[in-house]
């Protein structure tokens, strides 16, 4: 009887030390498309700025490392008599490399508070498109004001309080630098954050090169141009197209669609008709244009101090100062898929985390001085999650504490990603318990078992 009873104790203990060790990191952070999660590689990326300014220009300049150069946003190639879009939205990267690099940078003149102590975290509302619970429509960034209540993506102010914000400067400016869509014609996307991410008065840089009557492109390149008609499926998904050739439908480079010109498969055409924006939207332009070079990208941008147009842009001032955070794109990544930063001061002329250095001349003379920023992957983290009880750290906003003052990027990273597992993390710590539980009793009950199979002895 003792016998059984310690064989019995033995099992028990071992089949809860199976459980234990089964049931503890068994790896639950995985890609899941279904939920758009997808987890980079890298979860930290480094940033390179410099700033400088004359008396009527602002120059912000851009360096960091991307493996290959994403020029295409998307295209469209042709295959056993159709033309089939390539680049289409996804989580994570796209395998065939499609989706433009981009940096953005987001900008605001201490006219939304929040935005100096916690970035971009305070555009990330809920219902935002690409994230797991998303709104059945499409939700962009937005401010937290422009709606009624904090979590209520659909819920939003009437139209007199959004243009009463929007007169008090409760927006911010958004510097939105394109490989494929903006670069190719020398510019940036002008845009702005408030009740949603809106491009500036104006006309954007791109439009569709896709007839969808015909189930054709509009557009081909122009052979008297660009040498060719198209371009080629393998060199433009290989990366290996260079940005010295003609690789954008720009105006001069294209002629009208024939379809009758002799397609093969492989053959490709951009999906983006590009040409310059007008009005508030093309008040950013690309000094030279962005290059790609051994690993890096560089790109300068410029805007006039002030642009006219105060309710679309932050007018900047000599010796002023701002607040300023950045994002990229790269590794053919497009939506929630990015990198960004906490948020930076901008000094013109003074002391600040950037220093935008007072210039004479057209253009700057830029030195091998940069101010360095660590960009991270943010998961999905919402400023309704952020100040609800679900956040440790909600008083701490609550008391305006910056974000700096807690957290470092790296921490923010494992955050973000933390939340986006927050179920699965949960159910294995409740496992880990229950089989730390089980393992214990069957310990004390292997243990007694033992105790007195030697008494009996």
């Amino acid at each position: 009887m003792t016998n059984s009873r310690l064989l019995g104790a033995t099992a028990l203990f071992c089949g809860a030390l199976l459980v234990a060790w089964f049931t503890h990191g068994t790896g639950i952070v995985k890609n899941d498309p279904e939920r758009s999660i997808s987890i980079p590689d890298r979860l930290t990326v480094p940033l390179q700025v410099q700033a400088a300014y004359n008396d009527t220009t602002m120059f912000f300049r851009y360096r960091w490392p991307s493996d290959r150069p994403g020029i295409f946003h998307d295209v469209v190639r042709y295959e056993d008599g159709k033309w089939i879009t390539e680049g289409n939205a996804m989580p994570g990267s796209n395998p065939a490399g499609m989706h433009e690099d981009r940096v953005a940078m987001m900008l605001d003149d201490g006219s939304v508070p929040e935005f100096s102590r916690y970035g971009g975290y305070i555009a990330i509302g809920a219902g935002l498109a690409g994230l797991t619970e998303q709104a059945p429509e499409e939700v962009t960034k937005y401010l937290p004001m422009t709606r009624n209540q904090l979590g209520k993506w659909d819920d939003k102010a009437p139209d007199e309080t959004q243009a009463n914000l929007r007169a008090a400067g409760y927006f911010l400016d958004l510097w939105h630098w394109r490989g494929g869509r903006s670069n190719p014609v020398g510019q940036a996307d002008d845009q702005n954050v408030g009740t949603g991410r809106d491009g500036d008065e104006g006309t954007g840089s791109y439009s569709s090169n896709w007839d969808g009557d015909l189930k054709q492109p509009k557009v081909m390149f122009d052979v008297a141009t660009a040498g060719y008609k198209a371009l080629n499926w393998e060199e433009v998904s290989g990366g290996k197209v260079s940005q010295d050739s003609v690789y954008a439908l720009i105006e001069g480079a294209t002629v009208p669609f024939d379809p009758n010109a002799g397609w093969k498969n492989g053959d490709v055409l951009p999906r983006r008709i590009l040409k310059p924006a007008t009005g508030s939207r093309g008040d950013i332009g690309v000094v030279g244009q962005g290059r790609w070079t051994d690993g890096y990208w560089d790109v300068t941008l410029s805007r006039a101090l002030d642009t006219g147009h105060p309710l679309d842009d932050k007018i900047l001032h000599d010796h002023g100062t701002y607040d300023v955070a950045f994002a990229i794109h790269r590794d053919a990544t497009g939506g929630r898929w990015h990198y960004v930063s906490l948020p930076q001061s901008l000094g013109l002329a003074h002391q600040a985390d950037i220093m935008a250095t007072r210039i004479t001349g057209a253009q700057p003379e830029w030195s091998d001085t940069w101010s360095d920023v660590t960009l991270f992957y943010p998961g999905q983290v919402t400023w309704p999650m952020l100040n609800s009880a679900a956040h440790a750290g909600a008083a701490s906003i609550a008391k305006g504490v910056p974000v700096k003052f807690r957290h470092s990027p790296e921490q923010l990273t494992h955050y973000g990603i933390e939340r986006e597992f927050k179920d699965e993390i949960r159910r294995q710590w409740l496992l880990t318990l229950l089989a730390g539980v089980a393992l214990i009793i069957a310990f004390g009950v292997a243990l007694n078992a033992s105790i007195a199979s030697r008494k009996g002895a």
